[in-house]
């Protein structure tokens, strides 16, 4: 790391990127964001699927009368009235758009099941939201940020594989910066991996200096990735990433030799033919009432259908037409702002990491560009 500090074209760069995310507070990064999205803990997991879909979100909270629920992780998250004070509801925790399907396939025959018989899938998605908290990592915690906390210190928390967090709009608690599990506030906005990469990319060239090094000269990149093949299905591809707790994962080329294709490949030293991505996002292309014969399809089958969706066009405004199914990659000497401006243009959530031949040979996620730059911002 004091290599890289040494390449910066001015000495005072760092000192000045460091000052700046100490003084800019997580409230900067909520001003202009859409109203919170939540469902009460009653609602079906139907409902709460159309909520994502009408709203073009990845995950929305679950809201409770306040008092009778323990929140995920422990928390106590509050919505007050701005002037009584009187409590209104609890946030008893986060589901995400990769929750729903795994329920399905909560089971070795779920998924598999519920693509053959409609009515246990009926079944299945008449479940109420609550029931399924917690289900995975992310779901395990319920996190706030004081509106106070500087970016950098959001940075630490953001850099350790927690996607999102909600900020208190004028709260009631006690105004100290930093990570919350008790709240109460008249109302929330949510922050997210991708507000604070999109802030560090928009102010990139206060961090010129760090940011052109290369992904692997900041340690940005993971060599531990989990892939499926274009041979596997998608209720396969969603009861792996239930299992291995990730929202999405590469889908590389099959070999002759490789008789099953319904579990996780682990390519951490070697590499295969990359051909796409599948994720939570794309969900989101998928009516409920068409997902139980999209489970059988091959995964590169349906990420290719998927991007012809009005719901998976509509997601990405302003856009117009079919959203093309371009995979976002890189490769070991590309600079960090590079990776930044391919994942928040194209907003996806991790960037694949090829060799020249376009081999899989790691990821540079969110987490790892947080973490990497804090890293070499304390560091120079």
């Amino acid at each position: 790391m004091q290599a890289i500090a040494r390449q910066s074209p001015n000495g005072s760069s760092s000192s000045t990127a460091k000052q700046r995310l100490i003084e800019r507070r997580v409230r900067d990064l909520i001003l202009h964001k859409s109203q919170l999205v939540d469902v009460p803990h009653t609602a079906s997991l139907t409902e709460t699927m159309n909520a994502l879909v009408t709203n073009r979100v990845l995950a929305v909270l679950v809201a409770a009368p306040p008092g009778r629920w323990i929140g995920a992780g422990g928390s106590m998250i509050m919505e007050a009235g701005q002037e009584t004070g009187t409590v209104r509801k609890q946030y008893i925790g986060i589901v995400t758009m990769l929750d729903i399907p795994a329920h399905i396939g909560g089971d070795d025959e779920g998924v598999e099941k519920a693509s053959d018989d409609q009515s246990d899938l009926e079944k299945k998605m008449a479940t109420p939201v609550s029931a399924i908290i917690g289900h995975n990592l992310e779901g395990l915690s319920l996190w706030t940020f004081n509106p106070n906390t500087s970016i950098l210190d959001c940075m630490e928390v953001l850099s350790k594989g927690i996607h999102r967090a909600l900020v208190p709009i004028d709260s009631r608690i006690e105004n100290i910066p930093g990570v919350e599990l008790v709240e109460s506030a008249p109302s929330y906005g949510m922050l997210t991996q991708m507000d604070v990469v999109r802030f560090l990319k928009d102010n990139s060239s206060e961090m010129e200096g760090i940011v052109t090094c290369s992904i692997r000269e900041l340690g940005a990149i993971s060599r531990n990735v989990y892939a499926i093949t274009d041979r596997t299905k998608v209720f396969e591809a969603i009861k792996c990433m239930r299992a291995a707790m990730i929202n999405a994962v590469p889908i590389v080329a099959s070999e002759e030799f490789e008789h099953d294709h319904s579990q996780l490949l682990d390519l951490e030293g070697q590499g295969r033919k990359l051909m796409g991505t599948f994720s939570a996002t794309d969900l989101r292309g998928c009516h409920l009432a068409t997902l139980r014969s999209w489970l059988s399809t091959m995964v590169l089958d349906f990420t290719e259908k998927i991007s012809k969706s009005p719901l998976y066009t509509a997601a990405a405004p302003g856009e117009g037409g079919t959203r093309l199914r371009v995979h976002m990659t890189c490769t070991d000497g590309s600079s960090l702002v590079e990776a930044m401006d391919k994942a928040v243009d194209n907003h996806v959530h991790r960037v694949w990491v090829v060799d020249e031949q376009g081999l899989l040979t790691g990821v540079v996620s969110l987490t790892g560009m947080i973490r990497a730059l804090r890293v070499a911002i304390l560091s120079a």
